[in-house]
């Protein structure tokens, strides 16, 4: 990349895995070591913490006298549960009223991962990619099907390899890809836009557009109660039991990625055809909604995506109190109507007469709201910054 790297920015890119079985016994046998080193480090903390009142985390080392099979899996795999599990204290005795203890884990509960750093030695790094795959430690080169590759300059951190409920193996490989650092975007109301979220549309925009993407739960609800039928007549743990859980869990797997396909590619194209996106804060759950209908939208994640791709950019997004009356609220006059039902698209305007489309009027409210409270907060601070350097 030409010029200096003068800012740092990371990236992940996430692919899918095709082990050998070998490959796959040696992933089955890390879960399961993580799984233990773990819980033998909490096990040991408590005990000390009972016995003298002070905070201690055993490494893994020590552990590997007693159980010989640590040894058989890669070491950087069982460091970071210990990484982990001390960030896990650290936050704990920080906030102890929002994060709670760390617990032990179990193979039915917790979701089988491990993940491993990457260390450049004069013989080359531990772990980087080929043509065809990733080069791991122990393992060796494991088949990888990527749907980008990394740039040139990029430089491989770590890796977290993990299994979902399917039984497909993926690998989230996070890279540290510095850039220059980019500018602050100033947003202007004509390249601002505002969006209210929708559980009929997903979003309505100020400017009237809307986006419509299927209801991806309610679309295969019949296949998910024709599964949920078939397996409450079944006797479990049968072979026909286990083939209809795996379909069963397929079908869950593509509706998600479904939603991810289009929460991604959507918060793209917003990223780069506007200059600031204004939204409401807060939890989507205390909306006047059915949490069935957001828990499928994914607004959350979708609003979350939209940030870090603005920011990538130099670009804002504002969010304004969840509390303002934006619904209520005429755009054009200011008056604010009580007497709105949510479930009634149109409404007059007492004072001035204005015929409201709900949803788009409450998106030029949060777009309005939005841009007064960026120049009263932000655009000082920017200026007091720019003028100190």
């Amino acid at each position: 990349m030409a010029g200096k790297k003068t800012a740092q920015q990371y990236t992940t890119l996430r692919v899918r895995l095709c082990p050998t079985p070998e490959q796959a016994a040696l992933f089955e046998k890390t879960f399961g070591c993580c799984r233990y080193i773990w819980n033998q480090m909490l096990s040991d903390q408590q005990r000390f913490y009972l016995e003298t009142g002070a905070h201690f985390i055993p490494t893994p080392a020590k552990y590997k006298t007693g159980a010989p099979f640590l040894k058989e899996v890669d070491n950087q795999a069982l460091i970071q549960e210990y990484n982990q599990l001390s960030q896990a204290f650290r936050v704990f005795f920080k906030n102890p009223q929002v994060f709670g203890a760390p617990r032990f884990k179990r193979k039915k509960d917790d979701r089988d991962s491990f993940t491993a750093c990457n260390h450049d030695f004069p013989s080359g790094p531990t772990i980087f990619t080929t043509r065809e795959g990733i080069r791991m430690t122990k393992a060796g080169i494991v088949k990888a099907v990527f749907h980008r590759r990394p740039q040139a300059w990029w430089k491989l951190r770590r890796i977290t390899v993990d299994r979902s409920r399917s039984g497909k193996y993926h690998a989230s490989i996070l890279y540290d890809c510095g850039t220059k650092p980019v500018q602050p975007v100033i947003p202007v109301p004509e390249r601002t836009l505002g969006l209210k979220y929708s559980a009929s549309q997903f979003y309505t925009a100020d400017n009237g557009a809307a986006a419509s993407p299927p209801h991806w739960m309610r679309q295969s609800q019949e296949k998910l109660c024709f599964l949920q039928r078939r397996l409450s007549g079944m006797q479990p743990g049968s072979r026909n039991y286990q083939e209809t859980v795996q379909k069963y869990r397929l079908l869950h797997e593509h509706i998600a990625n479904q939603r991810k396909d289009f929460i991604h590619k959507e918060s793209r194209r917003i990223a780069n055809a506007w200059d600031a996106v204004c939204v409401r804060a807060g939890d989507l759950a205390d909306l006047p909604l059915t949490r069935e209908n957001i828990r499928d939208a994914g607004f959350g994640k979708f609003r979350e995506a939209l940030r870090y791709k603005l920011a990538r950019q130099g670009k804002a997004l504002i969010e304004i109190d969840r509390y303002f009356p934006v619904t209520k609220c005429c755009s054009v006059c200011g008056q604010v109507q009580e007497a709105v039902s949510y479930r009634r698209k149109t409404w007059t305007c007492g004072r001035c007469g204005t015929l409201h489309l709900r949803e788009v009027n409450a998106a030029r409210n949060i777009k309005a709201q939005g841009l007064e409270q960026y120049f009263r907060t932000e655009e000082p601070r920017r200026s007091a910054y720019s003028q100190r350097g």
